[in-house]
């Protein structure tokens, strides 16, 4: 079926073996959730992902043995058939570590580094330099970049802008045009719908020429993460907004590739010309923001959690609050902070936030009674 779209005539960029922008169709990608130095489990579900429809699967990398593992993945893939191997495309997410670059660049298709995460490490060092180097890295090697701004991990230095995830956008995108460079995406990413639909318009609006990565971050459990991706990103996409993209769901391991399916299938919906939900999301009760699950999860049980928070927290579906259940450090502590409760997922134990406090640590099975407890006494300061 052609699922090509009517777009804004961005600028062409290459990925690996694929394009984005100019007359190329969107392209739908999705992440890993094995842990990438697990290199045999990764390859099946890069194959699994690939052969389920993904233009390009990402997997993490933060260490010196992540970037080892990276290597023989490529490795494995070069052994595989010449028609598996050449559809597959592999993009890594930087997260503090950017230097790792210089060492997986060789690897994949793309680099996706965060704003916000460039602030962490060698604190001495401007970010335009660290920009600049990442560049020079992407030049060397033939490697694509993305600029990926998230909510729940903002630059600090952008915090008390009106708008920080738009104000950051703005200012990595005039940088890349001073160094020169020119393939690059931007996703502009929020767990609410209405402000990814916003971001993404003016972001469209000020840099047409720019490629855009489109997702709704931390949408949560099927269906309702699959029913706020849509609100923000249908739209978005009849108006010729987006080149490529992901629905982010909170999943088990073994059903990833539901995130390529519910991509696919807004596509296929768009092209037909099939307008499916109203614009952007605004919850008239209970509001639960879950990260989908990926390689950065400490602990498995997370994604069985967050299901268990929509099951457990039924009888509150009509309150006006957000909880967040987030499976790591990268964006938990972020997405927690701003909700009225939060559950940041660790190894062994479980964070428990009301609106940005720390209440404490629990086990994992005794975390649905702490949490029943915080929102029992919310519901009781409503009365």
């Amino acid at each position: 079926m052609d699922r090509s779209i009517p777009r804004n005539p961005t600028r062409e960029v290459q990925i690996g073996s694929f394009f984005i922008g100019s007359a190329h169709p969107v392209a739908v990608q999705t992440m890993c959730a094995t842990r990438t130095q697990d290199v045999d489990a990764t390859l099946a579900q890069v194959i699994q992902l690939t052969e389920a429809g993904a233009k390009l699967v990402r997997v993490a990398c933060d260490s010196l043995n992540d970037a080892e593992a990276l290597e023989a993945l490529s490795r494995k893939i070069r052994e595989l058939n010449a028609p598996l191997r050449e559809k597959i495309n592999l993009s890594v997410d930087l997260q503090e570590n950017y230097r790792v670059a210089e060492k997986i660049a060789p690897f994949v298709a793309k680099i996706r580094y965060n704003p916000g995460h460039l602030h962490h490490v060698e604190t001495d060092i401007p970010w335009r330099e660290k920009v600049r180097w990442l560049v020079e890295t992407a030049k060397k090697t033939d490697t694509a970049l993305r600029i990926g701004i998230n909510c729940g991990s903002i630059d600090p230095a952008k915090k008390a802008e009106d708008d920080p995830i738009f104000a950051s956008a703005l200012e990595h995108t005039g940088w890349m045009a001073e160094l020169g460079f020119e393939r690059f995406c931007v996703s502009l990413k929020d767990s609410d719908p209405q402000n990814v639909l916003k971001i993404n318009r003016l972001f469209a609006a000020r840099f047409p020429e720019v490629p855009i990565h489109l997702g709704v971050t931390e949408a949560g459990v099927p269906p309702i993460g699959i029913a706020k991706s849509r609100a923000a990103l249908e739209p978005l996409l009849f108006e010729g907004i987006g080149d490529t993209l992901r629905i982010s769901l909170t999943v088990p391991n073994e059903r990833k590739r539901e995130e390529v399916e519910a991509g696919l299938a807004l596509l296929e919906d768009v092209a037909a010309g099939r307008r499916t939900v109203t614009e952007g999301w605004k919850s008239e009760g209970l509001n639960i923001i879950s990260c989908p699950s990926c390689s950065r999860v400490q602990n498995g049980r997370f994604v069985e959690l967050a299901m268990q928070v929509h099951e457990m927290t039924q009888y509150a579906k009509a309150y006006p609050f957000t909880i967040a259940v987030m499976g790591c450090r990268v964006n938990g502590p972020g997405e927690t902070d701003h909700a009225d409760l939060g559950l940041w997922c660790g190894p062994n134990a479980v964070n428990l936030k009301a609106k940005g406090t720390l209440l404490g640590s629990f086990p994992y099975d005794e975390i649905l009674g702490k949490l029943k407890e915080e929102l029992d006494r919310l519901i009781g300061e409503t009365a």
